[in-house]
């Protein structure tokens, strides 16, 4: 066992001695100095006989001993010996006096520093010890008692440096702070350990404070001192403290190295401050300094994080060519830096290259890169590199998981996120979070059921649903129209002690909306608010475009000074609801007026905001306002949209005026836009109406050769306007392609067909039509056919005019008067729809 500096305080102690004197003897005033002192030196050497004696030894004083050790005061070697003579007597008492007098001695001689400073560490490693200010305080007084220079701070700094190493740091700092007081300068070499110690058990403040101090009696300390704070700053987050530090040192001429550029280089990179740190760096470089592997690795990383990318691959380039080689940090940086830039085929590439230079890839690395391949869809690399970190040992993280899990959704792959799953909850490390991102999927999908299942296997694994798992389930619910099993799961998260958050109230809102069940949704509203749930403008909005909807607009606009009252800013978003319901409802001098309403309020219109007014200009013929309120978007700089082009086109086609629908085609164009299905629909059906098919069916070659998706609206225009053109082979061959491509006919493509062929005598192919309306199971109209018989009525087949007419009873038709008139009076009407209608 180590040995304790103080012997055990004798069973009878003075009675006149001071609580200290429990732990060490301090002198009273009934302590006397003998007249004399005999000195161990002339005490004559006993005999054996006499050194048997029983007779008890007298137990010096302590004035004897202060006396005795200052007759030894030029010897410290010999003062030492005395000491630990007089220690081994028992019942000797140790007082703080004798111990301090003793170090001043020990001090004041080189041969004996060892022997002072094993003093003091056996003194501060012992339990039994007044406290720092106590003995800092006696050893001055002891000073200044036996003539010891206080400018001679050994002792001081031996005892600080004890505390410090026996990482007594509260007695280290009230040490430190006693020195101070007593004008005695800490060694910096001794403050460096301190404050070291300091930053070791995260006092970063304490170590700024403690340097302050410092800096109030102009010690500064060396340049290792100035590492210590600015690694204290680091450890503090205090980055902007750590420059400071270090301009402070350069203003007082401190002599600085390698390190403390590296050091501070580091702190200005997390400011961040991405033009100072390179200033550094080259400064660091210009004093013939090669930066090290943090150096760098820090300033490549800020250089990434401020999107500096080109400068962190020259730094890079830089690195490698001091000789410093290329690290994994530095390769997670650079490959996250070109995901950042978009560029994920280089960071892959560059993946490959540090893996082929020898740097083996963590966990951090697969992971950006599975994060960021799943987010472009490049979902079979993500899961490459899945499996590979795997094959060479790494563990993947949950994090790592839910992003592939976020890619294999983005690629709609169920199978494969299953499965995914069932190996994470096998591995032990699917959270929450992870049964979220696919509860989310199965609700979107409208696969409430299986999302029902996936819930329960999440209950059974032990994990406690969050509420953003109940708000999947309610939007689950609410899409599939179950809006009572939504509501039922709202109540469950209350039962369970969550409350509802603004996002749980919205989905049901806006789920009793699309119902058209706005009281319901209202409902919804209040019981939010008695909750003291505040709505958000999405909140507010859902309810305005729920009561739009159904048209209820006058209430729509009673709700929305309602609101206004209750702190409500309406939005653009909030007035688009209502000008598209007045809109809808043709009441095109309403739109304008909250239009205007709008504007006056100061809430600048968008691009959606003018394309439902577009919309409602052309559908009342007001095509001036309409042109007007293109030429005012571009006079705005509002960016139209595919939406708004659409709108434009849309309106001129149904108006057949082609040259100006023509003109903003080239202009969607021409801005960048690539045009949709939607568009291409109301350009074809715009020429087929003005009987130029042969533009028509150029832009269905445009549509192929770009791969936009033909739908069934575009062959049905292209089929009928052929068909009214008489090219029947033709319109036929779309057909087929049609089908080819998987479209399944609906009754408008058979009633053009069927309409078609007959007006082209091609009955029996207008028959084979039928039939395979009834193979689809789609049941023919009246009007269908009204056709079929008038013309073979026509053609003088009375017997399959009269059989169709039959049929059309059989299938529940209630013929019309057209179908009678035919029959009965022999009048064959061209009252069928048109081709292509």
């Amino acid at each position: 066992m180590r040995k304790r500096f103080l012997s055990i305080v004798s069973s009878n102690p003075p009675e006149n001695l001071s609580p200290l004197s429990q732990f060490f003897s301090i002198p009273t005033d009934s302590d006397h100095f003998p007249e004399k002192i005999v000195s161990t030196s002339n005490v004559s050497e006993k005999t054996p006989l006499e050194a048997q004696s029983t007779e008890p030894r007298r137990i010096p004083s302590q004035n004897e001993v202060l006396d005795t050790l200052l007759l030894h005061k030029a010897d410290p070697r010999s003062a030492l010996v005395f000491f630990k003579k007089v220690e081994r007597q028992r019942g000797f008492l140790k007082t703080v006096d004798v111990l301090c007098l003793l170090l001043q001695i020990l001090a004041s001689s080189p041969d004996t520093h060892k022997d002072a400073k094993y003093l003091l560490n056996n003194y501060v490693f012992g339990d039994s010890a007044p406290s720092a200010k106590v003995l800092v305080e006696h050893l001055v007084e002891c000073a200044g008692r036996y003539g010891f220079e206080l400018s001679d701070s050994r002792v001081f700094n031996y005892l600080l440096n004890s505390y410090a190493r026996a990482n007594k740091i509260t007695d280290a700092v009230e040490c430190f702070r006693t020195m101070l007081e007593h004008g005695v300068l800490p060694w910096v070499p001794i403050v460096n350990i301190l404050l070291t110690a300091m930053v070791r058990r995260n006092m970063a403040d304490n170590v700024r404070q403690l340097y302050d101090e410092m800096g109030e009696r102009e010690l500064y300390g060396d340049c290792y001192t100035l590492h210590i704070l600015m690694r204290a700053c680091l450890k503090g987050g205090r980055f902007a403290d750590a420059w400071k530090y270090f301009e402070d040192g350069v203003g007082r001429g401190l002599k600085l190295d390698a390190a403390a550029y590296s050091i501070v280089i580091q702190a200005v990179c997390r400011v961040p401050d991405l033009n100072l740190a390179c200033t550094l760096l080259k400064k660091m470089k210009e004093l013939g300094w090669v930066p090290s592997e943090g150096t760098y690795v820090a300033v490549i990383g800020a250089c990434v994080r401020q999107g500096n990318f080109v400068e962190a691959l020259r730094l890079k380039d830089e690195m490698v060519s001091n000789g410093v080689p290329m690290n994994v940090v530095v390769a997670t940086s650079l490959i996250k830096g070109h995901c950042m830039q978009g560029d994920v085929n280089s960071a892959l590439r560059m993946f490959d290259e540090v893996v082929e230079a020898g740097v083996t890839p963590n966990v951090s690395i697969f992971s950006v890169l599975i994060d960021w391949c799943s987010k472009i869809g490049n979902v079979d690399k993500a899961n490459e590199l899945y499996t590979r970190m795997k094959l060479v040992g790494l563990q993947p993280t949950v994090f790592i998981v839910n992003f592939l899990l976020k890619g294999f959704r983005k690629k709609n792959l169920l199978e494969n996120a299953y499965t995914l799953l069932d190996e994470a909850v096998e591995n032990g490390i699917a959270s929450v979070v992870t049964y979220n991102i696919v509860l989310l999927w199965l609700c979107e999908l409208g696969k409430v059921n299986e999302a029902c299942n996936l819930w329960d296997k999440m209950i059974g694994k032990g994990i406690t649903p969050s509420l953003v798992s109940y708000n999947h389930m309610i939007l689950g619910h609410c899409k599939a129209g179950c809006m009572d099993d939504a509501y039922n799961v709202m109540n469950d998260i209350i039962k369970t002690g969550l409350k509802p958050n603004v996002i749980t109230y919205t989905i049901l809102m806006e789920g009793f909306s699309k119902k058209g069940d706005c009281d319901r949704a209202s409902d919804v509203f209040d019981q939010m608010v008695a909750a003291d749930v505040v709505p958000t403008d999405y909140t507010f909005n859902t309810i305005m475009k729920g009561l739009c909807k159904v048209g209820r607009l006058s209430e729509a606009k009673d709700k929305l000074n309602t609101f206004i009252e209750q702190g409500f800013i309406p939005t653009s978003m909030t007035y688009n609801c209502i000008i598209n319901g007045f809109v809808k409802e043709g009441a095109i001098d309403s739109a304008e007026s909250a239009y205007r309403e709008m504007c006056e309020n100061g809430i600048s219109p968008n691009v959606i905001t003018c394309t439902s007014l577009i919309n409602g200009f052309f559908k009342s013929n007001k095509i001036d306002l309409a042109l007007k309120m293109y030429d005012d978007m571009k006079n705005k700089d509002l960016e139209l949209d595919i939406t708004a082009y659409s709108a434009l086109i849309d309106g001129f086609c149904k108006m057949q005026d082609m040259e100006n629908a023509s003109k903003i085609f080239s202009e969607l164009l021409e801005a960048g836009l690539t045009p949709n299905t939607i568009v291409y629909n109301s350009m074809i059906s715009g020429f087929r109406n003005v009987n130029n098919m042969e533009a028509a069916l150029n832009l269905h070659k445009e549509m192929i050769n770009s791969k936009i998706p033909c739908d069934i609206q575009i062959y049905t225009s292209l089929i009928g306007g052929l068909l009214k053109e008489g090219k029947l082979s033709f319109a036929l061959d779309l057909y087929s392609e049609m089908l080819s491509m998987g479209i399944v006919p609906d009754i408008v493509m058979y009633t053009v067909l069927i309409n078609g062929l007959c007006n082209r005598g091609q009955l029996e192919k207008a028959g084979k039509i039928l039939k395979e309306m009834d193979g689809n199971s789609i049941t023919p109209t009246v009007l269908l056919y009204n056709t079929l018989i008038a013309v073979h009525f026509k053609e003088g087949n009375l017997q399959e005019a009269f059989r169709l007419h039959d049929e059309m009873l059989d299938k529940g038709l209630v013929p019309d008067d057209t179908t009678y008139d035919i029959l009965v009076n022999g009048k064959v009407k061209r009252s069928y729809a048109p081709i292509g209608a």
